[in-house]
């Protein structure tokens, strides 16, 4: 009973959201958050023009909420408004502006280039646009245009950290699926772990660094003659010379 109640709640929640995204897309709908409690349901909504929900007088809010109320048998449902800070890092907003502007005839890879380079100005993380479908003329076959910039992952636990929005454009040679993916700026992504060596490669790693010093120690210098005996040497050598000096004056004066 559980499990059923929460799919339940899911699948109303997923409703409210396409509902608000229809009636709304005037007042520039960007995400809705739905939070139920046991004593009521509170939908905050984030838009570009917040007058426009409210109403003369919170008249607009007041029928949407009677219209959330009876159309989901939401008891008690609760909206605020909140209002967008920077389109260009909504991803919902940024999809709707590329799908119109495909509909208008514009040249599909210009405008990702644009809209990406729009992005990162803003101070986006990382963004990545795709457009797939008939982007030419008609009877082109059907193909993919991607650009990426930053960071942006792909697998794992960290994708839900990146905002992602899907929207099909209608031009007159064919749908275009459009799929936009921003990680805002101020994303903590964690770190990945680094990798614990094992005991082997550790024992390895160690005998290693402590070949070399082993290598320094078995080194032997070269024999070098004492200090202390090389005055003494000299000093021989001196006498040697002036023995043989005085040798050849006697001679030489015995002739």
């Amino acid at each position: 009973m559980i499990e059923r109640k929460f799919v339940e709640d899911m699948l109303i929640k997923a409703e409210v959201s396409k509902y608000l995204e229809n009636a709304l897309s005037k007042a520039g709908f960007s995400d809705v958050e739905i939070q139920k409690t046991p004593m009521l349901t509170r939908i905050t909504v984030w838009v570009t023009n917040p007058g426009r929900v409210i109403g003369r007088g919170g008249e607009s809010i007041n029928m949407l909420t009677k219209a959330i109320s009876e159309r989901f048998k939401i008891e008690n449902p609760q909206i605020s408004v909140a209002e967008v800070s920077n389109p260009m890092l909504e991803p919902r907003l940024v999809a709707r502006y590329i799908a119109n502007a495909l509909e208008r005839g514009a040249n599909a890879r210009s405008l990702l280039h644009s809209v990406l380079e729009d992005i990162m100005k803003n101070g986006a993380m990382g963004a990545e646009l795709i457009a797939t479908g008939k982007l030419a003329a008609k009877g082109a076959k059907s193909r993919q245009i991607k650009v990426t910039q930053g960071y942006i992952p792909k697998a794992g636990n960290v994708v839900k950290l990146v905002k992602t929005a899907k929207l099909a454009a209608y031009p007159k040679y064919g749908a275009i699926g459009i799929v936009v993916r921003i990680a805002k700026p101020g994303t903590v992504f964690p770190q990945p772990k680094k990798k614990q060596k094992s005991k082997a490669e550790q024992a390895e790693a160690e005998a290693a660094s402590q070949q070399p010093a082993k290598a320094v120690q078995n080194e032997k210098k070269p024999e070098e003659a004492p200090v202390s005996q090389i005055p003494v040497q000299a000093a021989k050598e001196g006498q040697q010379s002036q023995q043989q000096q005085q040798a050849e004056q006697k001679q030489s004066t015995r002739k």
